[in-house]
């Protein structure tokens, strides 16, 4: 599927594009890289570490001063007050992901989650065991389910079924995972697939894939790491079981912020779902009488462990409050635009060096391409660097360029190819 735009390759058509563009004031709402001499960088690595709002020094500021006026009593009496400072942040997210509330929450870290996540749903017998991962998943993903396979008594090379793109291609076919789920699902329990793909830049059907593994008595979770704040993945409707994500990347809190946990309300109050339990996770009503026995909160909620660091909840209040301002769907629709501006672009440098990876059906991808390029090795990236380009190099000849909708422009995407232009030749 191509873009329905009529796109021009010069600047003063992508200057034009900024000036209708009706998102645009918010870049001003973002603090962007500059160089040693003062000078704006083209900042195309949202997919890496979003920006900085400009707000969030100020968001986290008042939990500093509230911290020095109050003490432990800022628990209570901080102008957001610390014992349910995640719950400021759950309607929010809730919406980035499609998801109803009490099915949402943000805590620990993504990988923490994950295998929270697989403690409680990953439930292997002798027969049924195997977990199903695309081939290039993060490599943390792999990690964790190599280490859960090995913790119940597994080899990972035995365990671990990988759905791969067929012999020449860089995507995943829908159709090669039916074929693995008709041949292997008695011996399948849990799907566990990156929503988009962080290396391809793939967004992949998240609904057909949770069907297709409950159809063969699957559990089925996703990685959101690339999704969450790029597109809108609908989890509730989805049906997955559970869903995991960072909030760094395309939401914008910070380096190693905390990441986020969608649990299916069907889950809500499954007594029988093994878990590693903390006392975050107890009733709130009795979780200062420390005497009970752990008393699990319905829904995500029942899954936290610890009380949260507040200023790295700050910073992520922050950034959702922007979101909550720009809106979801119309970032998404610029999204498309932008990120099929970038397509033209590289299209009309007819340049056989250069290969699209990404899915040119914007359907199947969010903001990333992944622009693979004939022999070249880093030191391509290193020039683009120097030229002020910020963007990422994945081994063996791949740069990935996410165009953010929040922060990033038209004028953008015009001077990171014009720039690669200069580079290649």
């Amino acid at each position: 599927m191509k873009n329905q735009y009529t796109f021009q390759n010069s600047l003063d058509f992508a200057q034009q594009c900024d000036q209708e563009d009706l998102l645009r004031h918010f870049r001003s709402k973002f603090l962007l890289p500059t160089d040693a001499n003062g000078n704006t960088l083209v900042y195309l690595c949202g997919n890496s570490l979003g920006l900085q709002p400009v707000q969030t020094k100020e968001y986290i500021q008042q939990e500093l001063d509230d911290w020095q006026k109050h003490g432990v009593e800022g628990h209570t009496d901080a102008k957001h007050p610390w014992l349910s400072y995640h719950e400021f942040l759950t309607e929010s997210m809730a919406k980035i992901v499609g998801a109803k509330s009490s099915e949402v929450v943000m805590m620990n870290t993504l990988t923490t989650n994950l295998h929270l996540m697989m403690v409680s749903f990953y439930q292997p017998t002798k027969t049924k065991y195997k977990i199903v991962v695309e081939s290039d998943a993060f490599p943390s993903d792999k990690y964790a389910m190599e280490s859960q396979l090995k913790f119940h008594g597994f080899y990972p090379k035995d365990g671990l079924i990988l759905w791969t793109p067929r012999k020449g291609e860089e995507t995943c076919r829908f159709e090669d995972l039916e074929e693995i789920l008709r041949t292997q699902g008695e011996e399948i329990e849990l799907l566990m697939i990156g929503s988009t793909n962080y290396y391809s830049g793939q967004h992949f059907p998240l609904k057909k894939i949770a069907q297709l593994g409950h159809k063969h008595g699957c559990k089925v979770g996703f990685d959101l790491a690339h999704g969450a704040g790029n597109i809108q993945p609908d989890l509730h409707e989805t049906g997955a079981d559970f869903a995991v994500w960072c909030s760094y990347k395309y939401l914008n809190s910070g380096p190693g912020s905390l990441g986020g946990c969608f649990v299916h309300e069907r889950h809500a109050d499954n007594d029988t779902l093994p878990r590693f339990a903390g006392w975050w996770g107890h009733n709130k009503d009795t979780r200062f009488n420390m005497r009970h026995d752990f008393d699990p909160l319905s829904g995500a909620e029942g899954w936290q462990l610890s009380n949260p660091p507040i200023l790295s909840m700050a910073a992520i209040r922050s950034s959702l409050d922007v979101f909550e301002a720009a809106g979801f769907e119309n970032l998404r629709a610029k999204s498309e635009k932008l990120t099929g501006f970038l397509e033209f672009l590289l299209d009309d440098l007819n340049d056989d060096q250069i290969n699209i990876i990404t899915p040119r059906n914007k359907k199947e991808r969010g903001c990333q391409l992944s622009i693979q390029v004939k022999n070249a090795d880093k030191g391509l990236h290193t020039a683009l660097t120097k030229a002020g380009v910020i963007s990422d190099w994945r081994e063996p000849d791949v740069i990935r360029v996410a165009p953010a909708p929040l922060y990033n422009s038209f004028e953008d995407v015009f001077e990171f190819v014009k720039r690669l232009k200069s580079v290649l030749e």
